[in-house]
């Protein structure tokens, strides 16, 4: 079996001006996730369920282990010399790793802990990570398509990992017994047409009309499209977006009355997500544009969300871009 740290050390050659940075950086972000991982397996037992008293940025309520899954992460680069910048959800600013305020050329975003309602119930949560690097001026917002790498770590049955450096899509297991990720899946293809649709049908009420026209075109019967599409939503985007990666289909997260930009951030939700998507075959947008290139003002910035299967995104581009 192919280990991770095996495969990502032969994916060295894609970063020909940083190819040992880039090893040092995912063996870190598989660290913290190992360690979240565990912890998870504990939660119940450790007194680590249950809300915080504090909010982060956009406005939520923090839950134990969002709050220890962002300490977890940021402390796996507090003396890597190379990350200078992590930005998390959980954080209001972009922290400044002092150790490497002269060395750092990377910064690293992150959702530490996605799908944080389902802590308490025991149902599927993720992680999402995304790395660029600086410019010469420190610049650490880019568009999407200069992402050095991105991808997910899921949390359920079996913890696994799934990343893109922009040739593949790769796919690891956590090994439990030998503590280590191995390869599962290698250049994963999304089906380019699907059978599920994945939305939060609760929020409907507050959509525009051709999002609502969306979801009734995909739940409608016709046997040529192979419609009607089976609706599956965890509440977690990592779970819902990892079923869409391998079994094709429609994730949507639109804009809502009085929050047209969406709920999920650019930078470290729906850009990491749209490259692996894309990398694998599909597609990721917000309905009008391509995600991989829209260029953040923010580190918190928000968009709407629509990615999966190439066709099926196609479709939806197609009502919403009548608008």
């Amino acid at each position: 079996m192919v280990s991770l740290t095996r495969h990502i050390f032969e994916r060295q050659r894609l970063q020909p001006d940083g190819a040992d940075e880039f090893f040092t950086i995912m063996n870190r972000i598989v660290s913290g996730g190992k360690r979240i991982a565990r912890d998870l397996r504990q939660a119940g037992l450790t007194d680590s369920l249950g809300l915080t008293d504090t909010r982060n940025v956009h406005g939520e309520q923090v839950q134990r282990m969002d709050a220890r899954a962002n300490e977890l992460f940021v402390e796996a680069f507090q003396d890597s010399g190379i990350v200078q910048i992590v930005v998390s959800e959980e954080m209001d600013e972009p922290f400044v790793v002092a150790a490497a305020e002269e060395s750092g050329k990377y910064a690293v975003f992150f959702d530490p802990l996605d799908g944080s309602s389902n802590i308490d119930v025991n149902a599927p949560l993720g992680s999402i990570f995304s790395i660029h690097r600086l410019d010469p001026t420190g610049n650490f917002l880019k568009a999407g398509c200069e992402q050095v790498a991105g991808g997910y770590l899921l949390y359920g049955a079996s913890t696994i990992l799934v990343y893109t450096c922009g040739e593949g899509v790769h796919q690891f297991t956590l090994d439990p017994v030998a503590g280590e990720f191995f390869l599962s899946a290698s250049n994963v293809e999304i089906p380019p047409r699907g059978k599920i649709y994945s939305a939060n049908e609760g929020n409907s009420s507050k959509w525009s009309k051709s999002m609502r026209n969306i979801v009734d075109y995909f739940r409608a019967e016709d046997k040529e499209t192979g419609r009607p599409y089976s609706s599956r939503y965890t509440g977690c985007l990592v779970a819902d977006v990892h079923r869409i990666l391998l079994k094709g289909g429609l994730y949507l997260y639109p804009g809502e009355g009085q929050r047209p930009e969406g709920k999920l951030r650019l930078m470290y939700e729906s850009a990491p997500l749209s490259f692996v998507v894309e990398q694998a075959g599909g597609l990721g947008s917000t309905g009008v544009e391509r995600i991989a290139g829209i260029h953040p003002k923010t580190p918190h910035q928000c968009v709407p969300l629509v990615i999966g299967s190439r066709e099926d995104v196609e479709v939806a581009e197609h009502f919403l871009c009548r608008e």
